[in-house]
């Protein structure tokens, strides 16, 4: 799996922190191979506008782990909302509960996260979820749940991380390996021209 998400980087130019902490290591791809694949050393072109609106789209896909129906999926459900600009469409990302328990730092990458949401490693006000597609909303409490807090996974883990501050939205309690959800997701940092997705759906 490694060699392909490492490829998806290349293609695009960017890195997206896919594999977590690998990307600002001397083992990222784009450093040893700052190239697209199959290309033998060629540099990358400057696309044109649809060329760059899609190029856009796919960093974003990738960065959040979604199939391009999913993402689609946000877009319409941010336009139900009356929210389709960038922002909006940005809050719902952020708001999946696979990309929360990515920013309370109990996952090295969303990949992960999404796999420990969908074993039932965690609780959204006291319920155990499966989904790493619900959509959070503030007041919502996450938690590990008690029987998984002895999972070899979550041993430790607190002191790994130890120092992480999360993101202004969600107020986190690393002791209690849990967060709540106390605003909207905002300054949302991507390698990503969020804008040229919002124009690629739009059309």
């Amino acid at each position: 799996m490694r060699p392909v998400l490492e490829k998806r980087e290349r293609s695009l130019g960017t890195k997206l922190s896919i594999k977590g902490e690998r990307c600002n290591s001397p083992k990222c791809a784009l450093v040893r191979k700052p190239y697209a694949p199959g290309t033998r050393g060629k540099r990358f072109r400057k696309p044109k506008e649809f060329g760059l609106q899609m190029k856009e789209k796919q960093k974003m896909r990738f960065i959040y782990g979604l199939r391009d129906s999913q993402l689609r999926g946000i877009f319409v459900e941010a336009v139900k909302e009356g929210r389709a600009g960038a922002n909006g469409v940005l809050s719902l990302l952020e708001r999946r509960m696979d990309n929360v328990v990515y920013r309370m730092g109990l996952a090295a990458s969303r990949s992960v996260s999404r796999k420990l949401v969908g074993h039932g490693h965690f609780l959204v006000n006291g319920r155990r979820v499966t989904s790493p597609a619900l959509l959070l909303r503030e007041g919502d409490v996450v938690k590990v749940r008690p029987e998984s807090a002895g999972n070899k996974y979550f041993g430790g883990i607190t002191e790994k991380v130890k120092g992480y501050e999360a993101p202004a939205w969600i107020k986190l309690d690393l002791g209690n390996m849990s967060a709540e959800i106390v605003g909207e997701p905002s300054d949302v940092e991507l390698p990503v021209d969020t804008g040229a997705v919002v124009d690629y759906y739009s059309k």
